[in-house]
């Protein structure tokens, strides 16, 4: 048996201390005043319903080693561009690029039933906005709700803003489940918009099985709307280098791209309409991959019946003095 406390240990610990220290202390009053065998027997009682609740309170519970768990070996990390060079509207004609992003992220997510996902996204800053996970929902619920960050806000970003990220995330993983299989798909239109030079994902290659690099965008670019969390319509990005701040254009820099899918080890797709992912969802097998991590572990069930069944019987005697006290006040006649 162990205990899985229902509420914090300290503060139960302290409350129920309070309780007994109030019962004993009407106890020895009884005792000292002798008020007789049925008022010790009273508080003794009561004594012991405080004590089978503070039990009750620690959750006592029993092993079970018979239940079956299945966890997929099936690990997928979306990377996902969200600068506001996503918002160039060149993808499946004028759409946004980054409602292609969310297209192909659902259809990947789609395709790998079974899977794991997490997704780390970067625009001025990289996070990971969802932690593993093998509920496919949230994958689709984040989709509902990303957007480009916030235009006011933005001080451009390079490629390798993910790295920190995307490192910690396969390394942790990998010391855990060293034979997990691990997907990366990176969406990113390439663009660099801060000073600097890149680093290299190439460290990160021999933690992957697969995945891909898809790229967003054309060589003649489109305009970027800006993005504005209240909602309102203020046009779209402006380039303040040149004469008269024209709108400002993003192009694909597939160069960029076409190298960190080298650095890798995984196929680069240039992305411009849906469909057409099939050549990148055919590294793995994710029912065959998830069949041998099915395996029996130790769980552990609450045991709290018997001591409410025992907190029950002492309520019963408690109500049932109470009403013979009651009864026999209301028999008295002067």
């Amino acid at each position: 048996m162990r205990f899985e406390p229902l509420v914090p240990v300290t503060a139960w610990i302290v409350a129920i201390l309070v309780l007994v220290a109030f019962c004993v202390m009407f106890l020895r009053g009884a005792v000292l005043d002798q008020g007789g065998r049925t008022l010790v027997i009273a508080w003794s009682r009561r004594i012991a319903m405080v004590l089978v609740i503070a039990v009750m309170g620690l959750g006592p519970a029993l092993a079970r080693h018979d239940v079956e768990t299945y966890a997929s070996s099936v690990e997928v990390y979306f990377v996902v561009d969200r600068t506001g060079s996503m918002a160039a509207e060149d993808y499946d004609g004028t759409k946004p690029r980054l409602d292609g992003v969310k297209a192909d992220m659902a259809a990947i997510a789609a395709s790998l039933v079974g899977a794991r996902f997490s997704i780390i996204s970067f625009d001025s800053a990289a996070s990971q906005q969802l932690p593993l996970t093998s509920d496919a929902r949230a994958v689709t619920s984040w989709l509902d709700t990303v957007h480009q960050e916030q235009s006011l806000y933005s001080s451009g970003s390079l490629i390798d803003r993910p790295l920190d990220s995307l490192t910690q995330a396969l390394t942790s993983s990998a010391e855990v489940s060293p034979g997990d299989t691990r997907l990366v798909y990176f969406f990113s239109d390439g663009e660099n918009t801060a000073e600097g030079e890149p680093q290299s994902y190439e460290n990160l290659a021999q933690y992957l099985t697969g995945g891909a690099v898809l790229g967003y965008g054309t060589t003649e670019g489109g305009k970027m709307k800006v993005y504005d969390p209240s909602g309102a319509d203020t046009g779209y990005l402006k380039d303040s280098t040149q004469q008269g701040s024209p709108d400002a254009i993003s192009t694909v820099d597939e160069s960029q791209l076409k190298s960190v899918a080298t650095q890798l080890g995984v196929p680069y797709l240039h992305r411009t309409a849906p469909g057409g992912l099939e050549s990148v969802l055919t590294e793995v097998d994710p029912a065959t991959a998830s069949q041998a991590s099915t395996r029996t572990v130790t769980t552990y069930e609450p045991y709290v019946w018997p001591f409410a069944l025992a907190l029950a019987g002492l309520l019963l005697w408690e109500a049932a003095w109470q009403v013979h006290r009651l009864a026999r006040r209301v028999g008295v006649t002067s």
